[in-house]
């Protein structure tokens, strides 16, 4: 398994740097808890798609779909609208720049 730490991604925080880390730890469990479901299953079809996509393209290309996808949804896209939107810069299967 790979240990991602700030040297490959300067912006990352570990437990002890992440300001939300304790507060997480106060806030009623309940919430939180509806929060994580909501979330893994608004992005469950998202990353199966990404799988089934990654047998046809390439791993890099169905992770830069799935990421595209998913920020559009976080941005308050409706997923269908968001994929249909990520698919439109597609040509050939590239995203064309």
């Amino acid at each position: 398994m790979h240990n991602y730490q700030s040297s490959f991604n300067p912006h990352h925080l570990d437990q002890g740097q992440n300001p939300y880390h304790h507060q997480q730890q106060y806030l009623n469990p309940q919430p939180q808890q509806q929060i994580k479901h909501h979330i893994l299953s608004t992005v469950e079809p998202i990353v199966q798609y990404g799988l089934k996509e990654a047998q046809f393209t390439s791993h890099l290309h169905a992770m830069r779909e799935v990421a595209a996808i998913s920020y559009l949804i976080g941005r308050g896209y409706d997923p269908q609208a968001a994929h249909q939107i990520v698919e439109s810069w597609e040509v050939n299967e590239v995203f064309y720049r």
